[in-house]
């Protein structure tokens, strides 16, 4: 019996690869024979430089980078087994989960972390590139990330603006003639599943401006700035971001890449799907077990289990979701190939306690619904 397992991390207790190590211990308890195959997964945000570099045998590579504030921060970047292919985590960079709540304020938050690990990654002979934007702190519109990669945004005065979007009303001149070369000869794949365009009611600001810090006064403020910087990117380069589809993603760092870098967009479970060979390993296997931290309506939206899934069910391949915590709407995962959601906990307990449990509480739940696919199957 053949069993793949491909889960994501369960966050803050489980990286995908121990998930995928605990429910393959469940799997085997209940049948020791099976042959098992590991895919840890991602869907383009935190794990999803750690599920290809697993996948492709590739390495990472720590650097120290400017963080949202400017504080040095230890960042890293994947290179894959190719040795040309780099894979960034926005996050690790410019991310939320680097500054403490208190400090949270995307109007001073900056994308220049990100561009510095670009610039090392180019500096390091990558010429693709897997960009996984979720989980920032900022929303700049990627000006931060332009600044460090050469361009000069320049006041009425013809000096450089300061960093955040509080800034982005400043700029007056793109000046791209110190703009790093190298980009022109790279390509840019950007994992993200949003659709958010760069401005207006549905836009960064007033979407995602709140979870960052910003209150409404502030998100007033940071729509018309990231408004004046896409006026002035159409001027300089003829794309209008304003309505643009995934140019709101990550607090308009979508849009700079749109704009100004050979880019395209894809769901980053489709990417991860595509760089673990997912399709190949799934043939011939009897069924799938998948996982996160919480499932609920979210993650039909283009999430790990969800993607997986999508897969599986072009072979009829039934497939097991096991979550940390269950919430409202999973019924529409089962039109989508789920064959049933399970929720890891077992007794009373509180978040902590989950947490520190994660392993053994996923390892348990996996045998038993192992235990029973086999008495159903046979």
């Amino acid at each position: 019996m053949k069993i793949v397992i491909a889960p994501d991390s369960f966050k803050g207790s489980l990286s995908a690869l121990d998930a995928a190590r605990a429910i393959e211990k469940g799997v085997k308890k209940a049948c020791p024979k099976a042959s098992t195959v590991l895919v840890p997964s991602a869907d383009g945000g935190e794990g999803t430089a750690e599920s290809l570099i697993a996948a492709t045998d590739g390495r990472m590579v720590e650097v120290i980078v400017s963080g949202p504030l400017l504080k040095p921060v230890k960042a890293s970047y994947g290179i894959l087994g190719d040795k040309a292919t780099c894979v960034i985590e926005m996050a690790c960079a410019s991310g939320l989960n680097l500054i403490a709540p208190s400090e949270r304020n995307p109007m001073v938050t900056t994308t220049y972390g990100t561009g510095e690990l670009i610039k090392r990654a180019l500096d390091d002979g990558c010429r693709n590139f897997i960009l996984a934007v979720g989980g920032s702190a900022t929303n700049d519109g990627g000006a931060g990330m332009l600044q460090a990669l050469g361009m000069k945004l320049l006041d009425s005065e013809g000096k450089p603006v300061g960093p955040g979007g509080g800034e982005l009303s400043r700029i007056r001149t793109i000046d791209d003639c110190d703009f790093d070369e190298r980009i022109k000869e790279a390509s840019f794949l950007i994992a993200s599943d949003v659709q958010n365009p760069f401005i207006g009611p549905d836009g960064a600001s007033h979407v995602f401006g709140p979870q960052k810090g910003a209150t409404p006064e502030m998100v007033d403020v940071l729509d018309r700035n990231l408004a004046h910087w896409a006026d002035l990117i159409e001027l300089k380069t003829g794309i209008r971001l304003h309505e643009k589809s995934g140019a709101g993603a990550a607090g308009g760092i979508g849009g700079a890449f749109q704009a100004f870098f050979p880019a395209e967009t894809k769901r980053g479970i489709d990417i991860v799907i595509e760089y673990t060979g997912l399709r190949e390993k799934l043939a011939g296997a009897d069924c799938v077990f998948t996982g996160e931290g919480q499932t609920d309506f979210q993650t039909a939206s283009g999430k790990t289990p969800m993607g997986i899934a999508q897969e599986a069910k072009k072979l009829n391949i039934p497939v097991f979701v096991l979550a940390g915590s269950v919430g409202r709407g999973i019924d529409q995962l089962y039109e989508h190939g789920v064959s049933s959601v399970h929720s890891i906990l077992n007794s009373p307990m509180g978040l902590d306690e989950a947490m520190e449990r994660g392993a053994e509480l996923l390892e348990f739940t996996a045998q038993q619904v192992m235990r029973t696919f086999m008495a159903t199957k046979f």
